[in-house]
């Protein structure tokens, strides 16, 4: 059985996984994740890690309530009400980017919808079509997509993946200013540790399959001060444990 809802008010994200199965082709089943729970606290930033092929997205799906298949509870903060930036920015080719915002977020103020493709300097894109958009820039829409519904939470699944360093560094420094000025609970899965590092106030490094949780690392510093030297610190120390996990 399992049990995903929100928890209301300024509750925080509450994971608590028994165990999630997979299927293989001849119907045996495959554990995903075992024993794995995570909080992250109302409000703040949490970045997931872990070795490629652990199930860090489907924890993501089972979140955001795509796959009901699993044993445990998940509560969701506030209201429960999502929004999700998938590895693909899966925009409507036949709608401008304007409208695959307003489509997403049928509430949200023209004024709202302007001032979020201003922050993210797509104003003169609003128009354009996704097939007319490089990677970097349908990404950057898929987020905006995602905060035009106002979630209690935010999702953003490898949101950097397959860009390179400059579009990378781009981004991801929009997306720390957003999760700055915005304050939303926001759950990142990735696998660098740098990116983690630079977004999250919360980091839960994962072990290979079926993944549990083996440290959680609380990041003190703010991103906005956070220095060279403590980011090294921190990458070593959470290279160890993911090291330890494999062995």
């Amino acid at each position: 059985m399992n049990d995903t809802s929100p928890a209301g008010g300024a509750a925080p994200l509450d994971v608590a996984i028994a165990h999630k199965d997979h299927h293989r082709a001849d119907g045996r089943p495959l554990r995903a994740l075992e024993d794995l729970r995570l909080a992250l606290p109302f409000g703040q930033a949490g970045a997931v890690v872990g070795p490629s092929g652990c199930g860090k997205t489907t924890l993501l799906r089972l979140i955001a309530g795509l796959d009901r298949e699993y044993t445990g509870h998940i509560h969701l903060p506030a209201h429960g009400r999502l929004g999700m930036v998938f590895q693909e920015p899966r925009l409507l080719p036949w709608r401008s980017v304007a409208d695959n915002i307003r489509i997403a977020a049928p509430e949200a103020t023209e004024e709202e919808i302007a001032a979020l493709l201003a922050q993210l300097s797509l104003a003169e894109h609003a128009t354009h079509f996704p097939g007319e958009l490089s990677l970097g820039l349908a990404r950057r829409v898929s987020l905006a997509r995602a905060l035009a519904a106002k979630p209690d939470l935010l999702l953003l699944d490898e949101p950097l993946v397959s860009l390179d360093a400059a579009l990378a560094r781009d981004l991801r420094d929009r997306i720390a200013t957003l999760i700055d000025e915005k304050r939303i609970t926001t759950l990142i899965v990735t696998h660098d540790l740098s990116e983690a590092i630079a977004l999250a106030d919360r980091i839960f490094l994962l072990s290979p399959r079926p993944a549990h949780v083996v440290e959680t690392l609380d990041i003190a510093t703010p991103r906005s001060k956070l220095t060279q030297d403590v980011a090294q610190t921190l990458e070593a120390q959470a290279r160890a444990a993911l090291a330890a996990a494999r062995q």
